[in-house]
C-alpha cells in the first residue's frame, strides 16, 4: 500500500486523472442540452466524450510507460530478484484507481445538474454503461502503459493520443453496425430521442473487447520478452471474437433502440387529462395548465378532443406506430438545458394548431395558412408564426403567415356562428384529407 502511494503521487496517474475530469466536466457543460433530460442520456453523452477521453488516458499511460527508459534504470530493476510484475503492479493499479475516480467524479458532475428534475431512473442500464466507461479508460491507460514500455520514444505518447482519437471515431463507424457496437466504447451514444438507451447485452459484448485490450496491456508492461510480448495477441483475437459472438445482430437494437419503460405514458389523476412520457415526467405539472387551455379552445368545435398526450413516436417508427386515440392529441414534449420544459408558449398552439385532427403523415391536403388561421380564432388573438413561438426554428415563408392573418382578420369580422361553422368545416376536411383551401373565405350555409 506504501509502494502504491507513491505511486498515486508521484506517477502520471494523477495527472491524467485530472485532465480527464477537466475535459469531460468541461464538455459535459458546455452542451448540458444534450443531457438533461434524464439519467441515460447523461451515461450516454458522458461515454460519447471517451472520444476526448479515451486518447488522453493512452497518452498518459504511454508517458507513463517510458519511466525507466527516461530515468535510465531499467537495467538495475531488472538486476534486482523481485519480479517484474509485483514491481509494475502498483503503476497498473495507480492509473486503474484514479481514471476510475475521474470517470465517476465526471458523470457525478453531470448528476449534480439534472439531480432535481430528473425522475426516471434506469438504475441498472445507467450503471451498465456507466461501467463500460470506466473499463474504456482502464483499458487504454494498460494499453498506452505496454506500448510506452516497449517503444519508449519522446514521440510515441503524442503520437498515440492523435491515432487514439482516429482509432476511436473510424472504430464507431467501421461496418458493420454490429462490429462497430462491438469494439467502439461511444458508438451508439449519439442521442436522437429522449427514449434512447444502448442494450445490456451490446455492453456485456463491449465489455469483453475492453476487457481483452486491458489485458494485452498489462502483458505488454510487465513482459520482459518478444515471446510475452507476442503472447499479448492473444488476447485481442480472442476478445474479438467472444465479442462478436455475443454482439446482437438486430438493428432495432444496435440503432437508436428504445427504452420502452422510459417511452410510457404518465397521465394527470383529473380531468382534462394529459399525459407525458415517463422520461418527461418532471414537466408534466407545468404543461398540465397549458394543454387544457388548449382544450378548451378546441371545445368550441362539436366533438372536441378532450385529452392531450406527448406524441412518442420516434425516428422510423412513424409508419408502424398507432394512430391517435379518438378524442386525443398529441404534442411535442421539448426539455431546455436545464432539465425544465423548454417554450411553454409553443404548448398552447401545439395543442390548436392541428383543430385536433393529428399529422398521420399520409394525407397530403393538410393547408399550413388555413389551418393556422382557424387554429388562432379559437385563440382569440392574432396568428403567429412557428419562428415566433419556438426560438431556433428553421424560418419560414413570411407571406405564409401573412396570409394566415389576412385569413383570420376576415374570421373576425363575422358573426361568431357562422365563423365558427366556417372552422369546423376546414375541422372536417382535415378528417377526412381533403383540401380545406377556401372554406374559411366561404359561407358553409
Amino acid at each position: 500500500m506504501s509502494v502504491l502511494g507513491i505511486e498515486l503521487r508521484r506517477s502520471a496517474a494523477p495527472g491524467a486523472a485530472l485532465v480527464t475530469v477537466v475535459v469531460g466536466v468541461g464538455a459535459l457543460y458546455l452542451a448540458t442540452g444534450r443531457w438533461s433530460v434524464g439519467w441515460m442520456a447523461l451515461a450516454m453523452v458522458t461515454r460519447e466524450y471517451l472520444l476526448l477521453m479515451w486518447p488522453l488516458a493512452l497518452a498518459a499511460g504511454a508517458w507513463q510507460g517510458r519511466r525507466e527508459h527516461r530515468s535510465g534504470v531499467g537495467e538495475l530493476f531488472a538486476s534486482t530478484a523481485r519480479p517484474p510484475a509485483r514491481r509494475m503492479l502498483p503503476v497498473l493499479a495507480a492509473m486503474a484507481l484514479t481514471l476510475t475516480v475521474a470517470y465517476l467524479l465526471v458523470t457525478a458532475a453531470g448528476v449534480a445538474w439534472i439531480s432535481d428534475t430528473a425522475r426516471y431512473r434506469p438504475v441498472l442500464p445507467f450503471a451498465v454503461v456507466t461501467g463500460v466507461g470506466v473499463l474504456a479508460l482502464i483499458g487504454a491507460a494498460w494499453l498506452g502503459l505496454g506500448i510506452g514500455r516497449m517503444l519508449p520514444a519522446l514521440v510515441t505518447a503524442p503520437a498515440l493520443g492523435v491515432s487514439g482519437v482516429l482509432l476511436a471515431f473510424v472504430s464507431a463507424v467501421v461496418p458493420p453496425d454490429w462490429l462497430a457496437a462491438a469494439i467502439s466504447p461511444i458508438h451508439g451514444t449519439g442521442r436522437f430521442h429522449d427514449y434512447q438507451t444502448i442494450d445490456n447485452r451490446v455492453s456485456g459484448a463491449l465489455a469483453i473487447w475492453l476487457a481483452a485490450l486491458a489485458v494485452a496491456g498489462l502483458l505488454l508492461f510487465v513482459g520482459g520478452g518478444w515471446r510475452t510480448r507476442t503472447a499479448a495477441v492473444v488476447p485481442v483475437v480472442l476478445g474479438l471474437v467472444a465479442a462478436t459472438a455475443v454482439v446482437p445482430r438486430d438493428p432495432d437494437v444496435l440503432t437508436w433502440p428504445v427504452d420502452p419503460v422510459a417511452r410510457e405514458l404518465v397521465c394527470t389523476d383529473d380531468t382534462p387529462t394529459v399525459c407525458v412520457s415517463r422520461v418527461h415526467a418532471t414537466v408534466l405539472d407545468p404543461v398540465t395548465p397549458l394543454a387544457r387551455e388548449g382544450l378548451a379552445a378546441l371545445a368550441k368545435l362539436p366533438a372536441a378532443p378532450t385529452a392531450v398526450h406527448e406524441d412518442t413516436r420516434t425516428i422510423g417508427d412513424e409508419e408502424s406506430w398507432p394512430a391517435p386515440r379518438e378524442g386525443v392529441v398529441t404534442i411535442e414534449i421539448r426539455i431546455d438545458r436545464s432539465g425544465r420544459l423548454a417554450h411553454p408558449v409553443s404548448v398552447v398552439p401545439g395543442v390548436v394548431r392541428g383543430l385536433g385532427v393529428p399529422y398521420d403523415g399520409q394525407c397530403r391536403n393538410r393547408n399550413v395558412v388555413v389551418e393556422r388561421a382557424a387554429a388562432y380564432w379559437l385563440l382569440g388573438r392574432a396568428p403567429q408564426s412557428d419562428v415566433d413561438v419556438v426560438p431556433g426554428t428553421i424560418s419560414e415563408d413570411p407571406e405564409a403567415n401573412a396570409a394566415a392573418v389576412t385569413l383570420w382578420q376576415e374570421l373576425r369580422e363575422l358573426p361568431e356562428e357562422e365563423a365558427l361553422a366556417r372552422v369546423t368545416a376546414v375541422r372536417d376536411a382535415l378528417t377526412a384529407c381533403l383540401d380545406p383551401a377556401g372554406l374559411l373565405s366561404r359561407s358553409t350555409r
